[in-house]
């Protein structure tokens, strides 16, 4: 298995945008908010992970929904490799279904109009994060590959997997 460089974000007619990322994905917000960029309501994001920092991905999880307006929706296998413990959070960062482990149905409704006036009118009719962001006057060099203003980064040394 090999990472990407494309975004996946499909239409469903008559209903709304979605959009897929998958398990490590989340670790890095640039991931969703391309998604939410390209008009994703709903991040799908399948997952399977044991590992014990379940409860940081699910706190990602509440952030990625509000920091983008989106529904994401965070399903967690489970058995071998995956503890479940899924969550599903509306776009103002609340839960609306966590599971715990194990296998289970989750009957959730979305109301994508939701997602629609949360970016009209804010997040819970304060911080419009999605438009800031289009219309910031900041311009993060950190993203630029090339970039020779952040040191620190590169002392981190190479990206291996740590055998100790």
């Amino acid at each position: 298995m090999a990472g990407g460089d494309q975004f996946c974000v499909f239409d469903v007619p008559d209903v709304g945008r979605f959009g897929v990322s998958i398990c490590y994905d989340m670790w890095f917000p640039e991931t969703t908010r391309t998604l939410a960029a390209m008009g994703a309501e709903v991040i799908l994001h399948p997952t399977m992970t044991d590992t014990i920092d379940r409860d940081v991905e699910l706190a990602i999880a509440r952030a990625s929904a509000a920091q983008n307006q989106v529904y994401f929706i965070d399903i967690n296998g489970v058995g071998d490799g995956g503890n479940g413990r899924s969550i599903v959070v509306d776009p103002s960062g609340y839960v609306l279904h966590q599971s715990e482990a194990g296998a289970e149905i989750i009957p959730i409704e979305i109301d994508l109009e939701k997602v629609r006036r949360e970016r009209r009118r804010g997040l819970r009719s304060l911080g419009q994060p999605l438009k800031s962001f289009r219309d910031r006057d900041c311009h993060f060099t950190v993203y630029q590959k090339d970039n020779t203003e952040f040191p620190y980064l590169d002392s981190l040394g190479p990206l291996v997997k740590p055998e100790d």
